[in-house]
């Protein structure tokens, strides 16, 4: 059984999507066995509701150590689903490999600092891309710089707004999060 933990910051979507690829089995043979946020979230309701531990370390200057701490030794897999904070190059070198993301756009275009939620999309549009998706990359040290394992596009077109295209960039955030997990996980 692969250990997964799973950091959180907001509504927990992509977590309640791999709680329920875990227990359909598209994802075998795994279990979230921690859930951490840095900020009070609904994402910690989503961990309590199915049963998983979970633990809110408030940001701050502490945060990268207490994260140390807590993060189980036989874990095999940390996922950051909507996590906003940045982890400590320390943090990122100790579990080179078995940390990934999921970023709303298709690095290495409009990926680092800032470029999240909203703002991502609004600059998809002021750049007048003709695509948009998501990407799964492994985490480093170096702000949505790491290696990508899964990407996947859709067409842009003139009608867009930044809401639309985030609700387009989550329907593939759903499709593409648990193959990249299974792939890392060595699934197939």
């Amino acid at each position: 059984m692969k250990n997964i933990v799973v950091l959180v910051s907001g509504s927990g979507t992509n977590l309640q999507r791999i709680m329920d690829t875990i227990d359909s089995g598209e994802i075998p043979d795994a279990k979230v066995s921690l859930v951490v946020a840095d900020r009070e979230c609904f994402g910690l309701e989503r961990a309590k509701k199915h049963n998983i531990e979970n633990v809110l370390i408030p940001r701050g200057k502490n945060f990268g150590s207490e994260l140390g701490k807590i993060i189980p030794e036989n874990t095999d897999l940390i996922v950051l689903a909507g996590f906003l904070s940045i982890l400590k190059p320390e943090f990122c070198e100790n579990w080179t490999g078995k940390i990934i993301n999921i970023h709303p756009a298709l690095l290495p275009k409009f990926g680092g600092k800032g470029m999240w939620g909203h703002h991502v999309h609004q600059a998809v549009i002021e750049a007048r891309e003709k695509e948009s998706g998501a990407t799964v990359h492994f985490v480093t040290p170096g702000i949505d710089e790491g290696e990508a394992i899964l990407q996947k596009s859709f067409p842009v077109t003139e009608e867009d707004t930044a809401e639309t295209i985030a609700q387009k960039v989550h329907e593939v955030e759903y499709e593409i999060f648990p193959e990249a997990i299974n792939k890392v996980l060595g699934n197939g």
